[in-house]
């Protein structure tokens, strides 16, 4: 069966239907999830926040690793934000914060989304003519390839008139269509956003921060506790592939294709958050030094039974056989040499 979806139109699978039914039924869950777990997630939340922020700005062409970003927010308030990356790092954290604490106070309007990116470029002089304006010049959506150099994979709409006319189009239809389920109305309103592309730069950027609130505003709040950056940047070459193949056929194409990686991104990003909150739970049933062992094989990495023993003083059968119950709870991975592994926090 196919559908009319704003512009575009959509094939409404049981496949479609069965995975919106499986998002809305954990979504269904989260309320008693979320009293249970209310430390392990602010753990999660503070991981995630670290992931998406370093993933949504590397996918543009940032070099910052999830560690350096973390230092940086860890030292924002005293750090001068002289380099590009860390200006961009800086404001889509602040963006990222406000959504995560206001999203309920933030409006589907134009004022609000230019508001966003007033936000975002703050730290960016190189972006101050711009910033929180519609664009002036033609834009494309491009792909940093791991070179550096970009690759265009389509142009967007025209400067001027037909970006304010198209925004406007998007965010009245959005704003009156509470009809179409609210998986399909984000996944539809995303798509559109970065087809427009109707900022100069940051467009990208916008359009996480935007899939984010429109997700929470649906009440899919789990999605502050695993990054759904993270997701788009390790599928990027398949999140590109899907955006080329409906643009394709524009006007008036069908986006079942965007629709169905937008919500399968969703679907893998929802069962890692029911993995971790597994894990968060044996952890918390852990013995002392069981999660002594744990605290030291995540500060060392690729550590061995031996260095564990000498760093914290445990005897060394014990140290083996607690490593040994970590292993069956799948906490930790044994790596080379079976007489004689390292392990990796899972």
């Amino acid at each position: 069966m196919i559908e009319q979806v704003y512009n575009f139109s959509l094939d409404v699978t049981w496949q479609l239907i069965h995975r919106m039914s499986q998002l809305d039924r954990f979504d269904a869950q989260w309320t008693t999830i979320e009293k249970r777990e209310g430390q392990s997630l602010k753990q999660l939340k503070s991981i995630a926040t670290v992931r998406s922020v370093g993933a949504s700005t590397r996918i543009e062409g940032s070099k910052m690793t999830n560690e350096e970003v973390e230092n940086l927010l860890k030292n924002l308030t005293i750090t001068k934000l002289v380099e590009r990356d860390q200006q961009e790092v800086a404001g889509y954290f602040e963006v990222l914060d406000i959504i995560g604490e206001s999203y309920n106070d933030i409006h589907i309007t134009i004022a609000d989304i230019k508001n966003l990116h007033n936000l975002l470029l703050k730290h960016s002089e190189k972006d101050s003519w711009h910033k929180g304006d519609y664009k002036q010049v033609s834009n494309s959506v491009q792909a940093t390839l791991p070179d550096g150099t970009q690759q265009i994979i389509f142009q967007t709409t025209e400067p001027g008139y037909p970006t304010e006319e198209a925004m406007r189009n998007l965010v009245d239809w959005y704003n009156e269509h509470d009809d179409i389920h609210p998986l399909v109305r984000c996944a539809a309103f995303v798509y559109e956003f970065v087809s427009i592309h109707p900022f100069q730069d940051g467009n990208g950027r916008m359009s996480r921060l935007l899939s984010t609130l429109l997700l929470l505003k649906n009440g899919y709040k789990w999605i502050q506790y695993v990054s759904f950056e993270h997701e788009i940047e390790s599928r990027k070459a398949e999140y590109y592939r899907a955006l080329r193949s409906c643009q394709a056929e524009r006007p008036n194409e069908n986006i079942s294709v965007w629709v169905d990686f937008f919500l399968g991104a969703l679907a893998n990003i929802q069962e890692q958050l029911m993995r971790k909150l597994e894990t968060q739970s044996s952890r918390n049933q852990l013995s002392a030094r069981a999660k002594a062992i744990l605290l030291y094989i995540e500060n060392h990495p690729d550590c061995r039974s031996g260095q564990i023993a000498a760093g914290l003083g445990i005897p060394s059968s014990t140290v083996k056989r607690i490593l040994s119950e970590l292993y069956d709870k799948h906490l930790i991975s044994r790596l080379g040499d079976e007489t004689h592994p390292f392990y990796e926090i899972v």
